[in-house]
């Protein structure tokens, strides 16, 4: 079913296209499309280990990921484009587990990169000075990945099948709907679902900073009575000395989930705060993904989830109690390359007798451009308190795009 809709899209896109060269002067028509056409390819090889104080055997994977992709010349505003995606194990290093997909279960722990080969994107897309609107298979990333993202940090990104339209109201007033109807997401075919969901955002610059508003309204499509909807608001600004630049942010977020008969509502906080000086920027991060009464937590289910929280993936689904992340970081440039450490501090939201301190994480990355490459290294280890166990996790790259 899932190639089914797959080709659908881009038969319907390349009939669009061919009937919009079909008029006099199509072979001019097609020249102009094909000699305008661009490709590229993007490798990523990546080492990555993992050891638990838990039953399960230490993980190691060496994968490497390859996206080959095109995008026409444009006709009239419209174009298309499509992206093959592969992921391999190299050399024999698979001892990990994937979930989803069944892959060694209980036996490794998990990394969740599956072997799969498939349609990354396939989309018609028509774009004039103000509009841009892409119909078919699309990534889809807003603002910080927060809510919605393509979850690039794992081989096989997570992509959205819909339509989707930008449009630009003014200079300064942007405004971003989507409809999907499939999320691809990071485990191959096993892992995705076919949806309902509504995605509005719109944002306005102005002389103080960026605000932006947002209604996010999910639903999976099993027929089933469900939905979870999400509305939000925030705020980032900049200001600057002459010898140092501040950074600073807040957003809030109301959260309704429904399944059945029953009914939760949560909040979402954040609030940070960074200074630059002299290269060095200090930050501090606090998030808040609230909870029910212990019943239910705050849930991104179609955000870039391992870009928050810990790179040791703890919370990739928010515990009932909650989950507040104090956050202090640090940053810069060394060696002609960029440098990060950060330390995460985790309690609930809302305490139970048993869960209160749910632990802390150090994180680590250094990476550097090498002519076309980007050679990368990074570090997390997860110290565990009421819930879970402490992990480690190590992560060596390579990557680049032509």
């Amino acid at each position: 079913m899932k190639s089914l809709k797959t080709f659908t899209y881009a038969a319907l896109s390349v009939a669009v296209v061919a009937g919009l060269a079909a008029p006099a002067h199509a072979e001019s028509k097609w020249h102009e499309i094909l000699s305008d056409s661009k490709g590229w390819a993007d490798l990523n090889l990546r080492y990555e280990g993992v050891e638990q104080d838990n039953a399960l055997n230490d993980a190691s994977s060496l994968t490497l990921r390859t996206r080959i992709g095109f995008q026409t010349g444009t006709l009239n505003g419209f174009s298309f484009v499509a992206e093959a995606e592969d992921s391999r194990i190299v050399l024999g290093q698979g001892d990990y587990s994937v979930g989803p997909t069944g892959y060694q279960v209980g036996e490794y722990s998990v990394i969740a990169d599956p072997e799969v080969t498939e349609v990354d994107q396939a989309f018609l897309q028509y774009k004039n000075d103000s509009w841009t609107v892409k119909a078919g298979r699309q990534v889809i990333a807003l603002d910080d990945h927060r809510f919605v993202g393509h979850v690039g940090w794992r081989q096989d990104r997570q992509t959205f099948d819909g339509i989707s339209a930008k449009v630009s109201v003014t200079e300064d007033l942007s405004v971003f709907y989507a409809y999907v109807n499939q999320r691809n997401r990071i485990f191959a075919e096993a892992g995705d679902l076919d949806s309902k969901d509504h995605l509005l955002n719109a944002s306005l610059k102005t002389g103080l900073g960026k605000f932006t508003a947002y209604a996010y309204l999910l639903e999976v499509d099993n027929d089933t009575d469900n939905a979870l909807d999400t509305y939000g608001i925030e705020y980032a600004g900049k200001a600057s000395t002459d010898s140092v630049k501040f950074a600073y942010g807040a957003e809030y977020a109301t959260q309704t989930s429904e399944s059945g008969a029953t009914e939760y509502d949560a909040s979402y906080l954040n609030a940070n705060f960074a200074a630059t000086i002299s290269g060095i920027t200090a930050k501090i991060d606090y998030e808040v993904l609230g909870s029910d009464d212990g019943m239910y937590g705050f849930a991104t289910p179609l955000a870039t989830l391992h870009k928050f929280n810990g790179w040791t993936d703890q919370w990739l689904g928010t515990p009932a109690q909650g989950l507040v992340d104090t956050t202090f970081s640090l940053s810069g440039m060394l060696g002609g390359g960029k440098w990060l450490v950060a330390y995460h501090d985790f309690s609930a939201d809302e305490a139970s007798d048993t869960v209160d301190d749910l632990g802390s994480e150090i994180n680590v990355q250094y990476t550097k451009k090498v002519g076309k490459f980007t050679l990368a290294a990074k570090y997390g280890t997860f110290s565990s308190e009421d819930v879970k166990v402490d992990t480690d996790k190590l992560w060596i790259w390579a990557s680049t795009r032509f």
